[in-house]
């Protein structure tokens, strides 16, 4: 007679009949026992008040997420906690929820990496992902999109080595390693493979920089070579600009270095209705951080109860989801996005007159 498969969990092992056993396995794990920690980090501008929200909807939905809430601050140094505590607290719970921190754009000495900086090269957040969808019912420019921008976010333009060689004079080093450029190139292909996806487009700059992006560009087509199944192109990142706005239904996954996907996560952002929509996570080999796809503080939106919690609702669906969490992650998604579709309730970017408060009442109160 064969032998009943089994589960093993923990010290015990439960035998399954077959029925069960092929059920156990076409459904994933939805809710796993007991509660979970999630490292929280606030941010800046209006980044608590929609945490504030995140907060409401997930004990509506009853997720079973506790938050280690810590604030960390550039711009509000005074309040700020310690920036090895808050690593400490995503390496703990190896996931965490951020708000968008401000990064001034005046030098007044010190230190010239920012705490965005600090924290992805503390943590080697080596990978940014931006998901580009159009959102169902709400009309832009553009209708229908679906498409990837992975970005290499520790090194490039972001290396934060200036000096001035002579008063007047400023040299910027950019730094394009090997190493990085391949395990991004990996990343986005591994990505397109789990995913379905059938296209893979590297955005570079190496009709200038020779060297650096061609290294770069270099590192693409070798990875691409492992990958025969998935279709493979190289872009210039000025022509990749006109064809996201002129035709952008040609993009399925693009990969590239880290201003370019700055630039490009904030210009594709604009496609689907703004920076209030568009959710974006960020992975190292060990940790997971789950923050708004194009990074805007929104600073002089702060008390006025005018932001659109959209980017960051889906952001927090898509941290359920890798936290196991599937079922919890798709009702609030799924209401999130009914709500949208319903029309009767936007804030103001996506043409309607409802606040912060509104929104996420009416996402509380369509829960199922």
């Amino acid at each position: 007679m064969k032998a009943l498969p089994f589960v093993y969990h923990g010290a015990r092992c439960f035998h399954l009949d077959q029925k069960n056993h092929q059920a156990a396995v076409a459904a994933p794990v939805s809710r796993p026992a007991g509660r979970h920690t999630a490292t929280l980090v606030p941010g800046d501008g209006v980044g608590p008040e929609l945490m504030g929200g995140v907060r409401e909807v997930f004990k509506a939905a009853g997720a079973p997420v506790d938050f280690e809430e810590m604030f960390i601050s550039e711009v509000s140094p005074n309040t700020s906690a310690d920036l090895d505590t808050v690593v400490e607290s995503f390496r703990r719970n190896k996931v965490g929820l951020k708000g968008i921190l401000t990064t001034p754009t005046t030098f007044k000495g010190g230190v010239l990496q920012t705490l965005n900086m600090k924290i992805r090269r503390e943590l080697d957040l080596f990978a940014n992902v931006v998901c580009v969808r159009s959102l169902p019912g709400f009309q832009t420019r553009h209708n229908n999109l679906d498409f990837i921008i992975i970005r290499e976010q520790t090194e490039g333009e972001y290396s934060a080595l200036e000096h001035e060689s002579v008063p007047g004079v400023i040299e910027c080093l950019k730094i394009v390693t090997e190493e990085n450029s391949m395990r991004i190139a990996k990343f986005a292909f591994d990505y397109a493979m789990r995913h379905n996806r059938k296209k893979v487009t590297a955005v570079h700059k190496a009709n200038i920089m020779k060297l650096g992006d061609g290294l770069f560009m270099r590192c693409c087509e070798e990875v691409s070579k492992l990958y025969p199944k998935i279709e493979f192109e190289t872009m210039i990142i000025d022509n990749c600009c006109m064809q996201l706005v002129s035709n952008p239904y040609q993009f399925d996954v693009m990969v590239m270095p880290n201003l370019y996907g700055n630039i490009v996560d904030n210009l594709a952002a604009g496609l689907v209705g703004g920076a209030g929509v568009v959710p974006g996570e960020s992975y190292s080999s060990s940790v997971a951080v789950f923050e708004q796809g194009a990074r805007h503080a929104f600073a002089e939106a702060v008390g006025k109860d005018i932001a659109n919690p959209t980017a960051t609702l889906l952001t927090s669906c898509n941290m359920l989801r890798h936290m196991h969490l599937e079922h919890h992650a798709r009702v609030i998604e799924d209401t999130v996005l009914k709500v949208v579709k319903g029309g009767k309730i936007r804030t103001k970017d996506m043409g309607g007159h409802s606040s912060t408060s509104d929104f996420i009442s009416e996402v509380i109160y369509c829960l199922p």
